[in-house]
């Protein structure tokens, strides 16, 4: 397994171990305090999972598994997928370090770091699937003899 992958797949577990941690102290606050967790927290509990988890674990699959570039592709580029692995990460744990900290301020450079966490998300995203478009195909025998392929 090439070591971004497992950069993917690893840190995908790291976000899930703090995504499933978190949701746990937010279920024992409300259940046996009566506290229920702010709009920024229950956020955060969700980026970390959906993105930091879900969406890191399917990259790093897809990354892994999906067919290799046909020798004459010019669009993928591992580079492009270590960089969108990077924006992807460093957007994710902004965005929720900065959204748990939301309910005590309402500091300016927070609500931003909490902004430019969403938007290295979304670049991260677009980054990752734009490199691996040209990979997502069909067997060659598939595509020139059923006029099912692309």
């Amino acid at each position: 397994m090439p070591p971004l992958v497992r950069r993917y797949l690893k840190t995908a577990i790291g976000f899930l171990i703090f995504g499933v941690g978190f949701g746990l102290y937010m279920l024992v606050r409300r259940e046996l305090a009566g506290v229920w967790p702010t709009p920024w927290w229950v956020s955060a509990h969700t980026h970390a999972i959906l993105v930091g988890f879900v969406m890191m674990m399917i990259l790093g699959v897809a990354l892994w598994m999906v067919p290799r570039p046909a020798k004459d592709d010019t669009q993928f580029d591992p580079a492009l997928a270590e960089v969108a692995y990077w924006c992807l990460t460093l957007g994710t744990a902004a965005r929720v370090l900065a959204e748990l900290f939301r309910p005590e301020s309402v500091a300016p450079l927070l609500r931003w770091t909490v902004v430019v966490g969403g938007a290295g998300q979304v670049a991260g995203l677009a980054l990752f699937f734009w490199t691996m478009w040209t990979r997502i195909r069909g067997r060659p025998e598939v595509e020139s003899g059923s006029g099912r392929g692309a």
